[in-house]
C-alpha cells in the first residue's frame, strides 16, 4: 500500500480497514531498487455524490462481534446515531456493507442483537432498493425523525471478502469555531535527498490535499503534539526533532501554496482531520510570514527502522516485552495480551477505548490506533485475565501505566481486547500479486525481482513450498492468513511473461513481512521442475482456526497401565509403541504412560483436514477413517532436550466432542461423516483409547519433559502455531509417574519457557 492509501486508510477514529503483515522479526534496510516503478493507482473509484446528499459516516459497533458484523451506527450533524429496525432489508444491509468495503451482505438481524446503542436514533423506516452508493440516498422519514427505541437498532452481516482496491476516505467535516473544513488527504513528502530514497519515509513536508492541489501548512500555532499525531497517523509511534536550518534555508529557495487554515492537535486524535481547525496567518499572497512550511521528523518503530535507530530505544521499553498481540491476521493487529508475574494474560474490553489502544499501538513500535476491538473478535485467549477497566491517557509508554482495576471479576476470554494499528507503507505489497485465480484471494503467486539489471515478473518454485511460506505471501498483500499452499498451479494460468523462475530455495519462519526476506536461493536459481504450471500458488483468507491443547486435563488424567502385548496388535501395526517391542513375546507387557488430550478451536473459522474425502484412509483396527496421519506428536524428552522415550506420529479422526454453550457440532466421524473442529469446541482423545499413550517400557527411573506438539508438520493454517505446543514436568520412580507444571507454548515469559528445553520451541524460526 503506498503513501496515499495509508493516508485515505487512517482517516478514521475506528477504521474497518485492513493493513500489512504479521511480523515478529527486525529488519534492517529495504529501499527501493533502482528503477523501482511508481506503484499504479488502485482501480477502485470512490462514489461521486451529489452535492445534495448528506454527509455521513457508517461504522459497526456492538458486543460479541466479528470484525464484519455489528450495529449499524450512523454519523451525522456532529454525533453518531443508529439505524431503527422498522422497513429494514437485505437490500438496505447491502447498501451498508458496500459502503463500508465489504463485497456483500450476508444477513441484518433486528431488535438490538449487538446491544443497544447510545444518543439518536438517526435513521427509521429505510427503503432501499440495493443500488445506492450510500445509505443517506435510501428513502426514510429523515434524519433523527424516529418513533424507535434502541431495543430495535438493527445490525448487519457482512461477507469477509472486501472490495479491492477499496480506500475508505473521510468526508467528515471539522465544524470547530464555526469553520467548514474537510480534509481531503495528507501526506509526509520527503525534501532532503537523503530522505527521498528511503523506505518508509520518516522525515519531510506535511502537506494537505486542497481542492485537488497538495499545500503545505505554515507552522504557526504547530506544536510538537500536532506532529505526534502526524506521525501516528503514518505508522510511527513518536515524533523527534530534525534540523530546522537546512529547512528553512530551502524554504527560502522555494515558493510555496500554503493552506489556509492552522492545526491545533491534543497530541491524541487519531487523524489530522479530528483536530482543532483555525484561521490561518496565511496571507493573501499565499505566503507564510514569518514562518516556514511545518516539517515532520518520526521515530520509526524498530521493525521500520531503515537504518540502526536510536530514537524508539530511548522513547519506549527494550527489557522483556510486556505486551504483545496474538490472533491478528495482519501486522500491528490482534488480540492484546500483557504478561504479569512471568505469565501472559488477556485485557478485559470493559472501558476500552481508542486512547488505550493507542498506548498499546505505540509501545509495540506502530503509530496511533486506528481501531479498538471488543468482544474477543480476534479470538480468545487461554491464560488468565490480568487487567480491567483499563484508563489511560493516551500519554503512556505502557499500558502497564495506565491505570486499571486489579480485580478481573466477571471477565471471561469472551470480553478479550484487541487493536487494529496504523503502521508505515513498506510497498511491500506492490512486489508480489496473485495472478489467474477466481478471486482475488487466490491464484498463481508471482514476485517482482531484478534480473540482468531490469525489474521482471517471474513465478516462485514449488519444491519446498508450504503453508508457512503461503502464509508471508497473504500477509504481504494484506489478504489475511494462508488457506491453503499449492505446489501445481497449471489451473491458474497467470501472465505468459512471468513463467520463468525468479525465486526458488524458499523457506520461511512465518513472521517475515515480505517473501524476499525468507531464505531462498538468491541468483542461483535451481527448479528443475520449472515454473509455469509447476509454480508455487496460495489461497488467502481473512480468519484461521487456532488449536490450543488444555493442559489441564493432561495434568489431571496422567497414569501408567501395564498392557499384555496381545492386546496390543492394533497399535503395533499402526508404529504406536517403541522399537523394541517388535521383539517383545505376545505374553509379555508393555508399560504405557497414558493421557488424555482435550484438543480446543479458539480460532475464527473451523479447522478442516487438508487432505479431501476422497483421501482418507480406512483404519479397520479402530474402525473409522484418518484424515490426518500426522497430527500429533508425543515426545518425552530428557532434561536437557533429547528424545528417551519414542515418540510417536498419532493418526486421528477430528469431531467435535463437546462444544461452548450455544454452539453445534457440526462434525462427527461415525458413518463417514464430516470431518474437522469447530471454531468454540473441542476435540477429547481419551487416556483409554488406542496410540494415547508414550511407551516407557524401556525409560529409566528420573526427571523428564513431556512434550505434545498439535499440527506438527503445519499442514493446516492456523493463525498461531506457537501455542500448538505444550509441555510438562514429569517424574517417573519406576512404578509411579507425575506429571506437573504443564502449560501450553507462549503462556510463559521467555525466562521461565527456557526452564523447559526441549526439540520443539514456541518460534516457527526453528523449523
Amino acid at each position: 500500500m503506498h503513501a496515499s492509501a495509508l493516508c485515505h486508510a487512517a482517516a478514521l477514529l475506528l477504521l474497518w480497514g485492513e493493513l500489512g503483515f504479521l511480523c515478529l522479526a527486525q529488519y534492517e534496510n529495504w529501499p527501493y531498487p533502482e528503477g523501482y516503478p511508481e506503484p499504479e493507482q488502485e482501480q477502485y473509484q470512490a462514489p461521486q455524490l451529489s452535492p445534495d446528499t448528506p454527509k455521513i459516516q457508517l461504522r459497526l459497533a456492538g458486543e460479541k462481534r466479528k470484525h464484519n458484523e455489528g450495529r449499524v451506527e450512523v454519523y451525522y450533524s456532529g454525533e453518531w446515531g443508529t439505524v431503527c429496525d422498522d422497513d429494514f432489508s437485505i437490500h438496505a444491509a447491502k447498501v451498508v456493507c458496500r459502503e463500508l468495503g465489504y463485497m456483500e451482505a450476508i444477513s441484518w438481524a433486528p431488535s438490538s442483537k449487538y446491544g443497544r446503542g447510545d444518543g439518536r436514533i438517526w435513521l427509521d423506516n429505510v427503503h432501499c432498493t440495493g443500488k445506492e452508493q450510500t445509505l443517506a440516498q435510501c428513502s426514510s422519514n429523515g434524519f433523527g425523525v424516529s418513533d424507535c427505541k434502541h431495543t430495535e437498532d438493527v445490525g448487519v452481516v457482512c461477507s469477509d471478502k472486501r472490495i479491492p482496491g477499496f480506500k475508505f476516505i473521510n468526508t467528515l467535516t471539522n465544524n470547530i469555531e464555526s469553520l467548514n473544513i474537510q480534509v481531503e488527504d495528507v501526506r509526509i513528502r520527503a525534501i532532503l535527498v537523503s530522505y527521498r530514497k528511503r523506505v518508509p519515509v520518516t522525515e519531510g513536508y506535511v502537506e494537505v490535499k486542497d481542492g485537488g492541489r497538495w499545500k503545505q501548512i505554515c507552522d504557526e500555532n504547530w506544536s510538537p503534539l500536532s506532529s505526534r499525531v502526524i506521525c501516528g497517523m503514518f505508522g510511527f509511534p513518536g515524533e523527534r526533532k530534525f534540523n530546522t536550518r537546512v529547512y528553512k534555508m530551502f524554504a527560502r529557495r522555494r515558493k510555496h501554496s500554503y493552506w489556509d487554515y492552522s492545526v491545533n492537535c491534543t497530541g491524541n486524535e487519531a487523524h489530522l482531520s479530528n483536530c482543532k481547525m483555525g484561521q490561518s496567518v496565511v496571507q493573501k499572497n499565499s505566503s507564510c510570514v514569518g514562518g516556514m512550511p511545518v516539517v515532520v521528523s518520526c521515530i520509526p518503530g524498530r521493525a521500520f527502522a531503515p537504518s540502526s535507530m536510536t530514537g524508539f530505544k530511548k522513547a519506549f521499553r527494550q527489557e522483556q516485552p510486556l505486551v504483545r498481540l496474538k490472533g491478528g491476521a495482519n501486522i500491528g493487529e490482534g488480540r492484546v495480551e500483557v504478561l504479569k508475574k512471568g505469565e501472559w494474560g488477556t485485557i478485559c474490553d470493559d472501558n476500552w477505548n481508542l486512547l488505550s489502544a493507542g498506548v498499546v499501538c505505540r509501545e509495540l513500535g506502530f503509530g496511533s490506533a486506528k481501531e479498538y476491538l471488543t468482544g474477543g473478535v480476534l479470538g480468545q485467549g487461554m491464560g488468565p485475565v490480568h487487567m480491567n477497566e483499563v484508563e489511560c491517557s493516551g500519554f503512556e509508554k505502557s499500558i502497564t501505566e495506565c491505570f486499571f482495576n486489579k480485580e478481573s471479576l466477571g471477565c471471561s476470554h469472551e470480553e478479550d481486547a484487541g487493536v487494529r494499528c496504523n503502521v508505515p507503507a513498506m510497498g511491500f505489497q506492490e512486489r508480489v500479486r496473485l495472478n489467474g485465480g477466481r478471486s482475488p484471494f487466490e491464484g498463481r503467486v508471482e514476485v517482482l525481482a531484478e534480473r540482468n539489471g531490469t525489474l521482471q515478473w517471474g513465478t516462485v518454485c514449488s519444491e519446498g513450498w508450504g503453508t508457512v511460506e503461503a502464509m508471508v505471501v497473504c500477509r504481504q498483500l494484506g489478504l489475511g492468513f494462508a488457506n491453503h499452499a499449492f505446489q501445481e498451479t497449471w489451473y491458474w494460468p497467470g501472465e505468459v511473461t512471468a513463467d520463468d523462475v525468479v525465486m526458488s530455495g524458499v523457506k520461511c519462519s512465518g513472521t517475515e513481512m515480505s517473501l524476499s526476506h525468507c531464505q531462498h536461493h538468491g541468483t542461483n536459481l535451481h527448479c528443475p521442475k520449472g515454473g509455469a504450471r509447476f509454480a508455487a500458488g496460495v489461497s488467502c483468507s481473512e480468519t484461521a482456526p487456532d488449536l490450543v491443547l488444555n493442559s489441564h486435563v493432561v495434568e489431571a488424567t496422567t497414569y501408567i497401565e501395564d498392557r499384555p502385548m496381545f492386546m496390543l496388535q492394533c497399535a503395533h501395526e499402526e508404529n504406536c509403541l517403541s522399537s523394541t517391542a517388535a521383539s517383545t513375546p505376545a505374553n509379555s507387557y508393555r508399560r504405557l504412560l497414558r493421557f488424555s488430550s482435550q484438543i480446543h478451536n479458539t480460532g475464527l473459522s473451523d479447522f478442516r483436514p487438508k487432505a479431501g474425502r476422497h483421501s482418507w484412509v480406512w483404519h479397520d483396527c479402530h474402525r473409522h477413517y484418518h484424515s490426518m496421519e500426522v497430527f500429533t506428536h508425543y515426545d518425552l524428552l530428557s532434561l536437557n532436550g533429547s528424545k528417551v522415550a519414542e515418540g510417536h506420529k498419532a493418526s486421528f479422526c477430528l469431531e467435535d466432542t463437546e462444544c461452548d454453550e450455544g454452539i453445534s457440532k457440526r462434525y462427527e466421524c461415525a458413518n463417514f461423516g464430516e470431518q474437522g473442529i469447530t471454531v468454540g469446541c473441542w476435540d477429547v482423545y481419551r487416556h483409554d483409547i488406542d496410540c494415547q499413550w508414550i511407551d516407557i517400557t524401556d525409560l529409566k527411573p528420573g526427571d523428564y519433559i513431556f512434550q505434545t506438539v498439535i499440527n506438527p508438520n503445519y499442514e493446516v493454517a492456523e493463525s498461531d502455531y506457537s501455542n500448538n505446543v505444550m509441555k510438562c514436568r514429569c517424574r517417573y520412580d519406576g512404578h509411579r509417574v507425575w506429571m506437573y507444571n504443564c502449560h501450553t507454548g507462549g503462556s510463559f515469559s521467555a525466562e521461565q519457557e527456557s526452564t523447559f528445553p526441549g526439540l520443539e520451541t514456541n518460534q516457527l524460526s526453528h523449523r
